[in-house]
């Protein structure tokens, strides 16, 4: 079951007030010989002094400490708030003896042995080490939980999508106007040069091939992804002859690293398909690949503007952001705009 943020503050709160109020109240109803007055201000000081500190500290923790990737900063943070909150809550609990030792009632003889605990700070220091400890370990062990229990739902939703993003990018990416034009435009070839259609027919079942078989795969080499970008390139170069140029700007340091099947090929199509086509005089697809900082970036230009039709489905691209959603989380990113007159299609992929 999934926990939403809002029922979790609800639950956290219900927990807060409900485990220090039984905590409270148990170290007082043990006792003997102590009035109704001291028992009631202890409990109602008591709980918000324990409640507020140890909110402040789960505050400082949600802002400052990453959950998802906990290294020895995260862990010197929490010790160093850990001892913070221990000298709050000991100061607190100091300051509440002090002032109702002295403006209070008359104290009893064991309120009186209470209170020889209570003017000494560093033994409510102690103390707040086992009680904010405590509440410390139990947090953070709920946290875990709770990333244990997200990290396997996030797993089930990958495997129960993932067939339907695969048939979602199967219609997008072999679609059958691009297979109708490939095959139409290799026949009128064959009379032509039959060497150079047997060649396009190869080209075409390489990219047939590893549609097929390579979908089902989360990541591959971008080498790998290339060469089935150069046959759907030369494919289409049967059909726009000199009107599509096609320029690579690749870093080699990039070639070795992986990336979701299809995605390059698709925003290549996408150029192709709804920009060059649409231009009588044709234009130019520019290919980047590069590395910045711990991101992948890929880049496709094509000469055009970005007009999207009513009538298209735009499956190709929904297709790239469910796949980068899935396997990247919001780690990656995916950008289509217009500059200077082309059309810019942008993917960040993290390298780790």
């Amino acid at each position: 079951m999934n926990i939403t943020e809002k029922n979790q503050n609800i639950i956290f709160w219900v927990l807060q007030f409900l485990g220090w109020g039984f905590i409270n109240c148990l170290s007082l109803f043990v006792l003997k010989e102590i009035s109704m007055h001291f028992i009631v201000y202890s409990i109602v000081f008591g709980i918000l002094i324990c409640v507020g500190v140890t909110s402040m500290l789960r505050w400082y923790l949600k802002r400052n400490i990453s959950f998802e990737s906990f290294d020895i900063n995260d862990f010197l943070k929490i010790g160093a708030a850990f001892l913070v909150t221990c000298i709050l809550y000991g100061g607190m609990h100091f300051a509440f003896g002090y002032f109702y030792g002295k403006f209070g009632p008359q104290l009893t003889e064991a309120e009186i042995k209470i209170f020889k605990a209570y003017d000494v700070i560093w033994v409510q220091v102690v103390n707040a080490l086992f009680m904010v400890g405590a509440w410390l370990v139990t947090y953070l062990v709920i946290k875990l939980l709770l990333k244990l229990n997200r990290d396997r739902i996030e797993r089930l939703e990958l495997n129960t999508t993932l067939k339907q993003a695969q048939l979602n990018t199967l219609k997008g990416q072999i679609n059958p106007h691009f297979m109708f034009n490939s095959l139409n435009n290799i026949r009128g070839l064959m009379l032509e040069d039959v060497d150079k259609s047997r060649e396009m027919l190869t080209k075409l079942s390489e990219i047939l091939r590893y549609s097929l078989t390579k979908n089902n795969i989360n990541a591959i080499p971008v080498a790998e992804e290339l060469n089935v970008v150069d046959n759907y390139i030369d494919l289409s170069k049967i059909q726009f002859e000199d009107r599509l140029e096609f320029v690579k700007d690749i870093d080699e340091s990039t070639l070795d690293l992986e990336i979701p099947p299809m995605v390059i090929q698709l925003l290549v199509e996408n150029a192709a398909k709804h920009g060059i086509s649409n231009l009588k005089n044709g234009g130019r697809i520019i290919l980047s690949i590069k590395l910045e900082g711990e991101l992948m970036v890929i880049e496709v230009r094509n000469t055009g503007k970005l007009k999207i039709a009513k009538n298209t489905t735009q499956l190709g691209l929904k297709n790239i952001r469910q796949r980068l959603k899935l396997l990247y989380a919001d780690k990656a990113s995916f950008n289509l705009s217009e500059m200077a007159g082309e059309v810019v299609a942008n993917i960040k992929i993290p390298l780790a």
